[in-house]
């Protein structure tokens, strides 16, 4: 087996079997003459001052042997270490920590032989010019190293001033690029404010966009157009604009190809619902439209075994559809039927008061005052 082979192989091992986990440190000299002599570089050629990456990671800059060799799947070596010195100096003195400055070598290796006057630092001033701290700023960066290939100038800057824009302040845009760092790699003049711009224009609040921004980032980076035709396809379902979940109605057809669609309606009308019956659901309960198939099934299946309902019932309240089965309704069902069987309920409870209630509410009225009879008092807490 060639040199350069068995290099390969020794860093797939290492990948799988990580050297820091009850193992001995990595020597001084193990990987780099194992793997980095100068027949595992392409022709040959290799200068004077050229020096293993992951040899350099360990043992000049003491990055765990994980990242080093993860970094070194990239770039096997560096013609000019001295240059990846100040790049890493650099990062340090600006406030990022071992461990950011190891993921954003990790996740974008070649930042070691970037250019540290024209590449590095017009980034990092862009931030610190707009008031990020040097935390936020490690956080932003180790997330996504992408930032510093972006242009500082064209790019970068009004990218996050549009951000601040939106969600008023600096944390706020810092909570949203550790969600999604897919902000700064779009121009979003041309994406998300015309978007929400639209969205306002059809009555939809800011702080409902914002939410949204938060919990469903890549929505608001599709193409205006596309959004356009997606409040038209609602709005021909009968969803009125000044409804609540017209947002949502908006953002659940946009995540669906229309192969799902067709599938999920086919669901629907198995479980017994008309066609009136599917609409009523969607103006509803939209979300309950990217809810898996084998989901609806369950959910079904459970509260037609547990409750004296019929299908009927499910059909004009497809809310209970989207709730967790393990962290709500399976606890909450289980307290209600234990309760139940011993006398301890005036009346039965509305299912769906039931399951729209918070943890504390469900607790405080069913399950604390009867600890006793449960026999544990936290069984119905949980998230749905």
């Amino acid at each position: 087996m060639k040199l350069a082979q068995i290099c390969k192989t020794l860093i797939s091992l290492s990948h799988k079997n990580p050297p820091h986990l009850n193992k001995p440190p990595i020597p001084h000299y193990s990987i780099s003459v194992l793997c980095f002599s100068s027949s595992s570089i392409p022709n040959g050629k290799k200068s004077k001052s050229a020096i293993a990456v992951v040899d350099y990671l360990i043992n000049q800059h003491q990055f765990s042997p994980e990242a080093a060799l993860k970094a070194s799947s990239a770039v096997t070596y560096l013609k000019k270490p001295e240059k990846a010195d100040s790049i890493l100096l650099f990062l340090k003195e600006s406030g990022f920590s071992k461990t950011h400055i190891e993921q954003v070598v990790k996740s974008h290796p070649r930042v070691l032989s970037s250019k540290l006057a024209s590449t590095i630092q017009p980034k990092i001033k862009v931030f610190q010019d707009l008031g990020f701290t040097p935390n936020d700023i490690a956080e932003i960066i180790s997330t996504d190293p992408w930032v510093l290939r972006r242009s500082a100038d064209n790019r970068l800057g009004p990218s996050i001033l549009a951000l601040k824009s939106i969600l008023g302040s600096n944390a706020g845009v810092v909570k949203v690029l550790k969600i999604s760092g897919w902000f700064l790699k779009h121009d979003l003049e041309k994406t998300m404010m015309p978007n929400i711009e639209f969205m306002k224009r059809c009555g939809i609040s800011s702080s409902q966009i914002v939410k949204y921004l938060f919990n469903f980032p890549r929505f608001f980076l599709l193409k205006p157009e596309s959004i356009r035709d997606f409040v038209k396809t609602v709005e021909e379902m009968g969803c009125d604009r000044k409804s609540k979940m017209f947002l949502s109605a908006i953002r659940t057809v946009s995540s669906m190809t229309e192969e799902n669609w067709e599938l999920k309606l086919k669901l629907f009308r198995s479980l017994g619902f008309s066609e009136s019956d599917i609409l009523f659901a969607f103006r509803r309960v939209p979300q309950v439209f990217a809810v898996s198939e084998r989901k609806i099934k369950k959910v079904t299946e459970l509260l037609l075994s547990a409750w004296t309902i019929d299908m009927s019932y499910i059909v004009n309240h497809p809310e209970l559809l989207i709730c967790s089965i393990e962290r709500r309704l399976k606890p909450r069902l289980q307290v209600l039927e234990i309760l139940e069987k011993k006398n301890m309920l005036k009346k039965k409870p509305c299912l769906t008061t039931v399951c729209k209630m918070t943890d504390k509410k469900f607790s405080d009225k069913y399950v604390l005052p009867y600890s006793k009879e449960l026999g544990e008092p936290n069984v119905a807490r949980g998230n749905s």
